[in-house]
């Protein structure tokens, strides 16, 4: 069992950071709403970034980043989204429930890209605030803001 440190508080997060996620948020919750589960993960992607353009937020749609491993380019990592220079975003349209996996493959990214957050946002569930919209933290930001030194786990919410 992974022991837990509490989450941080929206308000201990960059307040600029904090807005351009919460109209992310919006977005996906307003297209959800309009279109419900059951398309192919492009069409949310596609319809996201419409919604994400008429609202101002600033995106690269399938953005790459580049792997480094003892300092040589073993790979890139794909995201749907990368927002406003800050944070990630990953589009899903699967049948199943946003996992441990995911949620670890998305924290070892925002460590390696130092990042301090990505949203996972599973389209196919029938209500996204049922497990189908997941935040993701850095815990070496997490750490630093907090003045903690350690690797460990972090609730995500």
């Amino acid at each position: 069992m992974h022991q837990h440190r509490p989450t941080l508080r929206n308000e201990e997060l960059d307040p600029a950071l904090t807005e351009v996620s919460r109209k992310v948020i919006g977005c996906a919750i307003e297209l959800h709403t309009a279109l419900g589960p059951g398309f192919d993960r492009s069409v949310y992607e596609n319809a996201l970034a419409s919604d994400l353009t008429a609202h101002g937020v600033r995106f690269a749609q399938g953005h790459q980043f580049p792997i480094s491993y003892k300092n040589r380019h073993v790979g890139d990592a794909r995201v749907s989204f990368y927002v406003d220079d800050r944070f990630v975003v990953q589009v899903m349209a699967e049948p199943r429930e946003v996992d441990g996996f995911d949620r670890t493959a998305l924290r070892n990214l925002l460590q390696v890209t130092e990042l301090d957050l990505g949203l996972i946002i599973n389209f196919h569930r029938n209500r996204l605030k049922d497990g189908g919209l997941v935040r993701v933290l850095n815990p070496r930001k997490i750490d630093s803001l907090r003045g903690e030194h350690g690797e460990g786990d972090v609730q995500d919410h």
